[in-house]
């Protein structure tokens, strides 16, 4: 089997590339042509959508699992048409090719496509309403999978952290260990989730035999807010001996951190029917922190 996988050096697609190996032949691309370690790879550009098509032509991959996107929140208010090429137009054109080749796709989308106005985990058929450009052009990447008519696995994810790249975890320990008192929001709640059980859920999910199609929620199980994430990073951390102190945490409001995009204040996915479906017990968010801390 040859997988072709967009976006391998992002911090999911690091973890795809461990994850996916045993199915076959991984087949990686970046935006530059070059993976972390400096060795060479396929280039594939996002912000060219119509490139792509050559690319997957040569390679007749069996499976394509997507990765990439245009992920900067607050930069995508000034930037809407490389936001809207990327997350839209890009995976547009990778579906309707694997829907002619009749190749299943994997995508990934995020809680940036509801409004976090909810009072209970969203589920995959609540109404979606996006708040800025970000999650519209996610939302818009997934409308057009769906409308090329061809086998598709949709994970809507959230809060998704690695002991590699850049994320709020690398963040808090970096200052954390530079600062006695930090300052993190504590009115948005969501699902702190490691990019490495999203890969397994995946591989398991491209093996399952029933051949299924649809959009699911992945995230691990559970939620906390910003503020209760990062207690629980700084605690984890000294518990480990990675961190010598844990600083002081104060709570502030959304209000009180202005950016320019606006963030769903609930991000609370419901993950029962990926659990069913699959046959996949998800974890609670703690188990994950502590194998992420332990792998820094």
């Amino acid at each position: 089997m040859i997988v072709l996988l967009f976006g391998a050096n992002g911090q999911l697609g690091q973890e795809l590339r461990r994850a996916l190996s045993p199915l076959g032949e991984v087949v990686a691309t970046t935006r530059s042509g070059t993976l972390p370690d400096g060795s060479a790879c396929e280039t594939a550009d996002f912000n060219q959508p119509a490139s792509l098509a050559a690319l997957l032509d040569r390679v007749r991959p069996d499976v394509v699992v997507n990765a990439a996107a245009y992920t900067a929140v607050d930069r995508a208010e000034e930037e809407r048409d490389a936001a809207w090429r990327a997350n839209a137009e890009a995976p547009g054109v990778i579906a309707r090719w694997c829907a002619a080749a009749g190749v299943p796709l994997v995508h990934y989308s995020t809680d940036y496509v509801f409004d976090g106005q909810g009072t209970r985990p969203y589920r995959e058929d609540d109404a979606t309403a996006p708040l800025g450009v970000y999650g519209a052009s996610k939302l818009a990447g997934e409308e057009a999978i769906r409308a090329a008519g061809g086998r598709h696995l949709i994970f809507r994810t959230a809060w998704v952290y690695a002991p590699h790249s850049a994320n709020f975890l690398r963040t808090m320990l970096r200052v954390g260990a530079e600062r006695d008192v930090l300052r993190v929001v504590a009115d948005q709640v969501g699902t702190p989730t490691p990019a490495a059980l999203i890969a397994n859920v995946t591989a398991q999910a491209l093996q399952h035999p029933g051949g299924l199609s649809g959009t699911w929620h992945l995230t691990a199980n559970g939620e906390t807010s910003w503020h209760g994430f990062a207690e629980a990073i700084f605690a984890e951390a000294v518990s480990a001996g990675k961190l010598a102190r844990a600083p002081k945490v104060e709570a502030i409001t959304t209000a009180d951190y202005p950016t320019p995009a606006r963030r769903p204040a609930y991000s609370h996915l419901d993950v029962r029917k990926l659990e069913s479906d699959f046959g996949i017990a998800l974890p609670e968010w703690q188990d994950g922190l502590k194998r992420v801390i332990a792998a820094l």
